[in-house]
């Protein structure tokens, strides 16, 4: 083929996770990279396993990271006739034949050569059947499933683009279930027609499918297929170095959505896991797909680390414009069951901009600003080590004052003011800001102060400052 062709090819069984994303990546990447085609295609043949909900869901999550298909998506329920003809066509030629074995039966023998403490692998005690013995099977009611021929000698080299040559002997491999009882392909037979009608070039994916792929060129061979390149893509692990899992954080690509990390930020992270250019950490998306290459891709295990991937959101929210911010950011106020309408657009720009610097996740902006939106709640530590410290009444009446006199209120003219009172008490910053922000957000740590207390507003930052004078007095 002159044009690479790669496809990602999920099966529904459950949602889009960290593995399965960067294995889409890696796909469409090599394929931008090459002016090439990036297939997707639904793996939907587990019946059992596969629902429309993950379907929908699969899809989504694509179109959120932005990983555009060029043809596509395919279901392979779909296809069901066409594996039934080329099924048939390795029947005819000896490359494939049928099974009447049970699973009870299997399972017999299989508990036999285990007490025997044998490898077992199937027998094929229904390769020489008889046409009539066949028949008398069918009589029964014994369902077939058609098993690929599996050659005993010689053996199955792997040239991978990542691991480089491996090799399998043909005598460990069995003869393999192509399609089951009901008429529905398994996977190692269905993906090799797939792949060869349409048209794939390179087989990106992770490594847990490398001990398939000896079976599925033995296929491609069988059935006279050009057998595509293959590239195995490193386990991902946790910080902890085991599998990868959800006790590590790596849920579903939506769930990092709802936390309030940027497709960009993620795509840019799941890019590192395995691959690397150079110490470059931070990828526009043109670049990686100017220089990804399957030969950086490493073959080591890459090693999953949530604090990296939120220290990498919140550099990309740096990047924000403030109205792409605001806007990011009132779903998750909405969403947190705070009011919004009190508020105008300009001030919700006003909030991003204070708040940017903060921010490793959009969801962050709950814990950091609830207090503008309903009334204020002084936490009990804050309290006890800021507001009961010995002169701070006078203080906050002092600041009281102060905001009361007629003047723009402006976080430039909040500050001058307050700077100025500092210099007339002769008190360190500190000791009168630090009781300012606990009286007006509750809090010892906000957004700046000065630029809170101008989008509190003030009549709010002058109820909130005597709210506290009473709270120290009723305590005292």
């Amino acid at each position: 083929m002159d044009k690479i062709r790669v496809r990602f090819a999920p099966s529904p069984t459950g949602y889009l996770h960290i593995g399965g994303a960067r294995t889409a990546l890696f796909n469409w990447l090599f394929a931008r990279h090459h002016g090439g085609v990036f297939i997707l295609r639904i793996e939907d043949t587990d019946r059992s396993r596969s629902t429309e909900e993950a379907i929908h869901a699969i899809i989504e999550a694509m179109r959120w990271l932005n990983l555009n298909w060029d043809e596509g998506p395919f279901r392979q329920m779909d296809r069901l006739g066409r594996y039934n003809e080329e099924a048939e066509r390795l029947l005819a030629s000896g490359g494939a034949y049928k099974c009447y074995c049970t699973p009870e039966e299997l399972e017999e023998r299989r508990k036999a050569a285990l007490e025997k403490k044998e490898t077992w692998k199937y027998d094929r005690r229904c390769l020489t059947l008889t046409e009539q013995e066949r028949l008398a099977c069918e009589l029964e009611g014994k369902k077939p499933v058609i098993r690929f021929y599996c050659p005993d000698e010689g053996e199955t080299v792997i040239g991978d683009h990542v691991k480089g040559n491996v090799v399998f002997e043909n005598a460990n491999l069995d003869d393999f279930i192509m399609v089951r009882a009901d008429g529905i392909p398994t996977y190692n037979f269905a993906v090799v027609v797939d792949d060869h009608d349409m048209q794939i070039t390179h087989i990106i994916r992770g490594d847990d499918h490398l001990s398939n792929t000896p079976r599925q060129i033995l296929l491609y061979q069988a059935l006279g297929y050009e057998v595509p390149e293959f590239a195995h893509l490193p386990m991902i692990l946790g910080p902890d170095k085991t599998r990868l899992s959800k006790r590590h954080g790596a849920t579903a690509v939506e769930a990092y959505r709802d936390e309030g990390y940027l497709s960009k930020a993620l795509i840019n992270y799941l890019a590192l896991l395995g691959w690397g250019y150079g110490d470059q950490t931070i990828f526009a998306l043109d670049e990686l797909i100017k220089k990804f290459s399957l030969g950086d891709v490493g073959k080591s295990p890459a090693v999953f680390d949530p604090a990296k991937l939120e220290w990498m959101n919140g550099v990309y929210i740096r990047e924000l414009s403030v109205d792409e911010l605001a806007l990011l950011l009132k779903p998750f106020l909405k969403n947190a069951g705070l009011t919004l309408e009190m508020y105008d657009e300009d001030w919700y720009k006003r909030l991003a901009e204070i708040t940017q610097e903060r921010l490793t996740k959009l969801s962050d902006i709950v814990g950091l600003s609830d207090f503008f939106f309903h009334r204020v709640e002084y936490q009990p530590e804050a309290v006890e080590k800021v507001l009961k410290k010995e002169g701070v009444p006078d203080i906050l009446r002092r600041v009281l004052e102060t905001l009361s006199d007629s003047f723009d209120f402006y976080s430039d003219e909040i500050e001058k003011r307050l700077r100025a009172l500092v210099e007339q008490m002769g008190l360190k910053p500190k000791l009168v800001f630090q009781p300012v922000r606990v009286a007006v957000t509750g809090r010892t740590v906000s957004p700046p102060l000065f630029e809170t207390i101008e989008l509190l507003g003030r009549d709010t930052a002058l109820e909130r400052l005597g709210e506290a004078i009473n709270i120290i007095n009723m305590a005292n």
